[in-house]
This record gives structure tokens, C-alpha cells and sequence, in this order.
């Protein structure tokens, strides 16, 4: 990566950092979420075009008021390398947000989505000082009902043959986190904050 392309990171721990959205990106972006892994993981039957991914950057490069993604980054090599997105959807009412993580497949299985997450939550509560971030994830998904476990978030509830997983019907697991049993401190507002 060139020192033009160098991204901004705004939070970082454990080797993992958060970053802006990059429209330099949007192929990867489709990439990560067309994985037949990801796929699975939303519950979706097909994926989205890579056209249609690209329109919906647009937007969200825009900078939807309701809406704050990051790119996930792995800062353990010699340069950053893009490995996730992470996204929380906000009601500004309520002052809650759902969560939503996406891990590109070659960063899976290395604790990348539990330190985003993590990071996420910390944003979530240090910097925009929301009260509750929920999410929803499929009953058979345990690898990523154990991440989020691991990062903060506790199980409240199961929507009964919500979400289809592997051709069959199946629950979706509702979990959510407060800033009470946020595993901090913030790496975001720092010790001073």
C-alpha cells in the first residue's frame, strides 16, 4: 500500500484496527460479503452483484447520519491489510444501534471479528455514547455467537425459525451489550478519557 493510499486508523488493539469506508475498497467489500461463508452467516439465498454493492458504497460513503462503518484493518504485518467491515445502524431515539460484521474468509478463525467487535462497542459507547448495541446471529453460527460472547455481548433471546442456515429453518439469536459489562477500558478516548 502507498503512502497515498495509507488509511486513517481511528482505534486499534490487539493487532486490529478500525478505519474509514474506502471506495478504493468496494471490490473487496463485495468480495468479503458474496462469500458463500458470509452468505451462510446473513442467511441470504443469493448474493448481491458487485454493481450493486458499489451503488450501495455510494451511499454510505456519503455519510448516512444513521449509519457508522468502519473497515476492519490486520495491523500485525509491515502494512495494513483490509479484513472486515464492521457497521452499527443507529436509532437515534433510543440511542441504540444494530451491530453487523462482516470477516473477509482469510482473516476467519484468527480472532479478527472478536477485537473488531470489541472496538465497535468501544466506538459505540465512548465516542457516540449510545445505551445498548444489539445483533442478531444465526442459533447454528457458534463460532460467531462465541466471538461476540468474547468481545462483550451477552445472548437475550432466540427469534424461533427466523433465518434459514444450510437450506433449513432455524432460530436467530438476539444478543446485546450495555456500556455496564463493556470489557473495557477504551482504546478509542484512551486512559485519560
Amino acid at each position: 500500500m502507498s503512502d497515498t493510499t495509507a488509511p486513517v486508523l481511528w482505534a486499534e488493539a490487539e493487532g486490529i484496527a478500525l478505519g474509514a469506508l474506502r471506495a478504493d475498497l468496494a471490490r473487496e467489500y463485495w468480495r468479503w460479503e458474496s462469500d458463500p461463508g458470509a452468505v451462510l452467516g446473513y442467511g441470504r439465498q443469493v448474493p448481491e452483484s458487485p454493481e450493486s454493492r458499489a451503488e450501495g458504497l455510494e451511499h454510505q460513503l456519503r455519510g448516512a447520519p444513521d449509519q457508522a462503518r468502519f473497515t476492519v484493518y490486520d495491523v500485525r504485518g509491515s502494512e495494513p491489510t483490509p479484513c472486515g467491515l464492521a457497521s452499527l445502524l443507529i436509532d437515534h431515539q433510543v440511542r441504540t444501534a444494530e451491530f453487523i460484521l462482516v470477516v473477509a474468509p482469510e482473516a476467519r478463525g484468527q480472532g479478527v471479528g472478536t477485537v473488531a467487535t470489541r472496538l465497535t462497542l468501544d466506538y459505540a459507547f465512548h465516542v457516540i455514547g449510545l445505551e445498548m448495541v444489539w445483533l442478531k446471529v444465526l442459533e447454528p453460527n457458534t463460532a460467531g455467537r462465541n466471538a461476540y460472547a468474547k468481545a462483550g455481548f451477552r445472548e437475550v433471546g432466540t427469534m424461533r425459525s427466523a433465518g434459514q442456515w444450510k437450506g433449513r429453518r432455524c432460530g436467530e439469536v438476539v444478543m446485546d451489550a450495555v456500556p455496564e459489562d463493556f470489557p473495557g477500558p477504551s482504546v478509542v478516548v484512551g486512559a485519560d478519557g
